[in-house]
């Protein structure tokens, strides 16, 4: 009976445990390189590309979005990145879709 006790009191500290042990992790996309990005070393590439979209887009006032422009933008930088891996994400992105309306 006590190993059962102690089996479950350990299975429970486990559990409680594992629980809380997932972190919430944090991205400075201004640091990521281009090779980061194509690499999925950071996060999905297309995740990434969502947000940065919408970040530019915020910029500029925009609350529009052409999904099949945004399928283009993202295989244009992709491109880029693979030719330039150490090159920083962010400015690449702003350089290739940044100022477009």
């Amino acid at each position: 009976m006590r190993k059962v006790i102690h089996s479950m009191l350990g299975l429970a500290a486990i559990l409680a445990a594992s629980s809380g042990a997932q972190a919430q992790v944090m991205l400075d996309l201004s640091k990521v390189t281009c090779d980061q990005w194509v690499k999925y070393q950071v996060a999905n590439p297309k995740f990434i590309a969502m947000w940065l979209s919408g970040y530019f887009h915020g910029k500029r006032g925009d609350t529009m979005i052409d999904t099949q422009k945004l399928i283009a933008d993202a295989d244009d930088v992709e491109r880029y990145c693979f030719k330039n891996p150490g090159a920083l994400l962010m400015p690449s992105v702003e350089a290739i879709v940044g100022g477009q309306k």
